[in-house]
């Protein structure tokens, strides 16, 4: 379906942020949509981008920049794309408690959406965001806004505290008591966080490639419980300790 896209806007080094109009309804945070690159064959396939927010009947997706798909999509004019979604099944929301969401890279993106929701169900958040180093830090202050608690890191110290997410997230679960923890990022950061949660539950949302997004190719596939599902209709987000991890790509 043809939408409106606004031109999409640099906001870090290799992240762009696409604002994309009028989409009606609501999302759930952890679904995704699909884009068509361009109006020729190539690039052929749709690319999946998680929605990084849906308010007032816009929807908001990070591009980064990794492939010829990629910087064809930042590079467009304002106007008509061809969007499919919203997709896929999205996290689990409690009503209250206290939660823990975890973000690495580009990984932050769906968890944003997410942490405007549980604040909207009166959960105390949390807010673990890593980042590899400062120049690749997005949209920062808008994170800080909606958690009770954020918490910076990057692997290199540049900005925030030094260190990898999965170290940070070990402290915190070790001193602290949370209801549910939510991850999305690397596939070694998320197996982490599961293997670190002590018996707390873990959603995650697992970065593996949509090849159609609507489950007709079952190139997505995972095991959990085992049990192959496709990720992109009964994920991407799934709970971590079932996943048999080694079929989620790294």
């Amino acid at each position: 379906m043809n939408r409106l896209m606004e031109k999409p806007r640099l906001v870090s080094q290799d992240h762009y942020l696409l604002r994309i109009g009028f989409c009606p309804g609501r999302s759930l945070p952890g679904q995704f949509i699909t884009v068509r690159i361009s109006n020729r064959h190539d690039p052929l396939l749709r690319r999946p981008f998680s929605i990084f927010n849906h308010e007032g009947g816009i929807i908001e997706i990070i591009v980064k920049t990794v492939g010829t798909g990629t910087e064809l999509l930042v590079r467009r004019d304002p106007g008509e794309i061809d969007v499919i979604g919203p997709l896929g099944t999205g996290f689990t929301l409690p009503q209250g408690g206290r939660v823990l969401v975890a973000g690495g890279g580009v990984g932050n993106a769906p968890l944003y959406h997410l942490a405007r929701r549980l604040a909207e169900s009166r959960c105390d958040v949390t807010y673990l965001y890593g980042a590899r180093t400062r120049s690749f830090i997005y949209l920062a202050d808008r994170f800080r806004d909606i958690a009770d608690r954020f918490i910076l890191a990057t692997d290199d110290g540049s900005e925030g505290r030094e260190g990898l997410v999965t170290d940070i997230a070990a402290e915190l679960i070790e001193a602290e008591s949370f209801d549910m923890i939510y991850a999305c990022g690397p596939t070694a950061m998320m197996r982490t966080i599961v293997r670190l949660a002590n018996g707390t539950p873990v959603q995650v949302s697992v970065e593996t490639y949509f090849g159609c997004g609507t489950g007709l190719c079952s190139g997505c596939s995972v095991e959990t419980a085992g049990v192959l599902k496709r990720a992109c209709i009964d994920g991407p987000v799934f709970f971590g300790a079932p996943l048999n991890w080694d079929s989620v790509p790294d």
